[in-house]
């Protein structure tokens, strides 16, 4: 049976961006691309999930960041998933650049050589993926999707899943960082099983 909307609801106005009304629940990624100087750029994403069942991952940005201008250029591009204790890496992955149009804060992160593509991840994640530019699609306003197929993937020893590991043990020796969008963030430790009805197929 339906029922109508109530007084426990809100109407927005839509002629105006609705996101940062409410909380929402979404990962957090560090997107590597390479500059024109062959320094790497890190930027954090949290619009950002993988492309259907098979081997994508696209993420939302915009043509005025270099993150855009980068993947467009080279076609290629890294994701990092960083863990909750690097959540302070996120947040100087997004520091404005200076005058000369560079990030010298990203100079002190320790990082990893990616092996297929040109390219680097932030150290200690728990995920990589390298990844070559599938589509880009405009016209999402002033925003994109960017979209890659997987290439390669690497995932830490502690946070692969195994038969040897019950999942809810594994998230709780491994916690996850999330973003929850506008502006704060939680470490995923405790998770329960999700009741899926027989049958279901993806």
């Amino acid at each position: 049976m339906s029922n109508s909307l109530n007084s426990d609801t809100v109407r927005l106005e839509v002629k105006d961006p609705i996101w940062e009304r409410f909380f929402m629940l979404a990962p957090l990624v560090l997107v590597g691309s390479k500059e024109p100087d062959g320094q790497t750029d890190f930027a954090p994403k949290h619009m950002a999930m993988p492309m259907g069942w098979k081997n994508y991952f696209g993420f939302v940005c915009t043509p005025r960041h270099s993150t855009y201008t980068n993947i467009q250029r080279t076609g290629e591009f890294t994701v990092t998933y960083p863990r909750p204790s690097q959540v302070l890496f996120a947040s100087l992955a997004a520091t404005p650049r200076c005058d000369e149009d560079t990030k010298p804060v990203l100079q002190t992160f320790d990082t990893l050589r990616a092996k297929e593509v040109d390219g680097d991840f932030i150290a200690e994640g728990y995920i990589y993926l390298e990844c070559e530019t599938f589509k880009i699609i405009d016209g999402f306003g002033d925003n994109s999707l960017i979209t890659g197929s997987v290439k390669a993937a690497h995932v830490h020893k502690d946070a692969l899943r195994t038969s040897d590991h019950a999942d809810e043990d594994l998230i709780s020796s491994a916690p996850l960082l999330a973003y929850l969008h506008p502006a704060r963030f939680a470490h995923i430790e405790k998770t329960h099983g999700f009741p899926l009805p027989e049958g279901m197929k993806k």
